[in-house]
């Protein structure tokens, strides 16, 4: 393995770069699903131009982790690479590039994998934490409760799209230790399973065939309760979703949203 190190421009942390075995990396929990597509496309582009854009790795106790550059590697060992070009990185900075990941446009379920990720990372850390002392390094509070949704609850078709929207009104992060907020991200993660819940019945009763009009939906709901115009919500998280889901029931399509 040949390294090189050298300082990045700007912050002036230390870096390496060189190539790496294949065999010495290994893909963490916190990465998004791969998308086949985007791989063939990666390996018809290394096939002509040859594998010239390096990969980001972590250096660990057994080797070395990607935090960018998943699908590259996906692509390397299926052409049959031995080894790869790479970028090694300080460890302290891996949140922040997981979450700046743009090699795949993250949907939300990716978004979410990553924020309970970070959350349960964290937790395992430092359980005294307070939840608000990670928001730099989660994209918006509801992604934590979409995360406990999916991954808590193993709800790995839940239509988050229906609630995201509104989920970003009202899910904020909490100014309360990891391990308290572990519970109250689970209250509110059940609760939107029932209004989930309510919402397939809904859906059905009205026969309608397209999954985006569940958002409609929601949306619906919402302004009934809320108006049409409202930019900020005075009630909390468990009280919005407990008015959703009784309103819900009583939602027609007749007009558009």
């Amino acid at each position: 393995m040949i390294m090189f190190s050298l300082q990045e421009p700007l912050k002036g942390y230390g870096i390496k770069v060189g190539i790496v075995p294949l065999e010495q990396i290994r893909i963490p929990s916190i990465q998004r699903e791969l998308s086949d597509n985007l791989v063939r496309k990666l390996m018809t582009s290394i096939e002509k131009v040859g594998f010239v854009d390096p990969i980001l790795l972590i250096e660990g106790e057994e080797g070395f982790e990607v935090i960018n550059g998943q699908h590259r590697l996906e692509a390397a060992k299926l052409l049959g690479m031995k080894e790869v070009l790479a970028i090694v990185l300080p460890p302290q900075i891996k949140e922040f590039v997981i979450s700046l990941n743009v090699e795949k446009a993250p949907n939300l379920r990716d978004k979410a994998h990553q924020a309970y990720e970070i959350f349960m990372d964290y937790l395992r850390r430092d359980p005294s934490l307070e939840e608000i002392a990670i928001a730099d390094r989660v994209e918006e509070a509801c992604y934590l409760t979409v995360g406990f949704v999916i991954e808590r609850f193993g709800e790995r078709k839940f239509p988050g799209y229906a609630f995201e929207k509104i989920l970003r009104k009202i899910d904020g992060f909490l100014r309360q230790p990891l391990r308290q907020a572990e519970a109250e991200r689970e209250r509110r993660a059940e609760l939107l399973l029932e209004v989930k819940e309510v919402l397939n019945r809904r859906y059905e009763e009205l026969g309608l065939s397209s999954p985006l009009q569940k958002e409609a939906i929601v949306t619906r709901a919402f302004f009934n309760v809320y108006g049409k115009r409202v930019r900020e919500v005075s009630d909390d998280f468990l009280s919005v979703l407990r008015k959703l889901k009784e309103e819900i029931p009583q939602v027609e399509l007749g007009e558009t949203v």
